[in-house]
């Protein structure tokens, strides 16, 4: 098998050289232009990198001063509640307006820890307990005795009793 001679023809050689320095041209072309777009997309990443580290660095600096202040505010929390709910009158067959006047005297007796700082009613939750059980109720000609099923300090103080008779 023989090579057709077109080196010889000059209109070939032309169109030879041509591809050849198209080929060229347009590799060194694509070269250019996807370097460019990979300077560019190398220079948009650094920014994006430097804005990540700075925003971390102001979420890390605003999480710390949120803590403190959560903190501090716990710290001089409240009581701004008092709610007393009697559970086992039904067993001694009381009627719900001796149960709810009860409950109004006992939450009377409690309205001066509203306003009080929660630290401190935390630390005389043995006087609560004791002012409770000791307290002596009287409905319907019968004596009766309270005592503490539940009672939460937050906020609001909630004051879950059970009644018994004495």
């Amino acid at each position: 098998m023989r090579i057709p001679p077109y080196y010889r023809n000059p209109m070939w050689q032309r169109f030879f050289a041509g591809i050849a320095i198209g080929a060229v041209m347009s590799w060194a072309l694509f070269f250019y232009m996807f370097g460019d777009l990979q300077e560019k997309q190398v220079q948009l990443i650094q920014t994006q990198q430097d804005t990540i580290k700075d925003l971390s660095e102001e979420v890390d600096i605003w999480q710390s001063e949120y803590e403190i202040l959560n903190k501090r505010n716990e710290s001089r929390l409240l009581v701004q509640d008092v709610s007393v709910r009697i559970t086992n009158y039904k067993k001694y067959r009381l009627d719900p307006l001796s149960v709810f006047e009860v409950e109004q005297s006992i939450q009377k007796d409690f309205s001066s820890l509203i306003g009080k700082d929660l630290e401190n009613v935390s630390k005389g939750k043995e006087l609560l307990k004791r002012a409770i059980i000791n307290k002596d109720i009287k409905v319907n000609s019968r004596h009766y005795q309270l005592e503490i099923r539940e009672l939460v300090i937050y906020t609001n103080i909630e004051i879950e009793l059970a009644i018994r008779q004495m």
